[in-house]
């Protein structure tokens, strides 16, 4: 009777791996088929959030990174990059890379002059743009 005992203790462990395995092997095919059914644009909330938050931390790590963070040039690389990862292939239009750039701002505590200058800069002064910054930022 021992013998099962001790069969039991490997076997009730190894049968939870196998579980969890499969469960992580579903969820992950699932992912796989909802990014690879929206070439350019993000189709489900959680994968638009996803986004929304690198562009919040990226934009928040640029904003840090000097006491004047100018090079726009290089930031929008860093925004294309960010897309590309995530299968967007027009992040220009994309109203949560705004909404992202909205919430680092706040969070980095940018008021006044400086943030209208972001925004607008940010924004290359698209109306649109400037409004979903403003929203990510009020989001907060």
């Amino acid at each position: 009777m021992s013998g099962l005992k001790s069969s039991a203790k490997i076997v009730a462990p190894l049968c939870f791996l196998v579980v969890l395995n499969a469960c992580s092997f579903s969820y992950s095919s699932e992912s796989s088929s909802d990014i690879a059914s929206s070439p350019s644009s993000i189709s489900s909330s959680g994968s638009s959030q996803k986004y929304e938050s690198d562009v919040a931390d990226y934009t928040y790590a640029y904003l840090k990174s000097s006491s004047t963070p100018t090079d726009y040039a290089s930031f929008q690389k860093g925004l294309a990059d960010i897309a590309e990862k995530r299968g967007i292939s027009d992040w220009e239009s994309d109203p949560h890379t705004y909404q992202g750039i909205g919430k680092a701002l706040k969070k980095a505590n940018i008021s006044g002059v400086g943030y209208d200058t972001f925004k607008q800069n940010f924004a290359n002064g698209n109306p649109d743009n400037m409004k979903a910054i403003q929203d990510g930022y009020d989001s907060n």
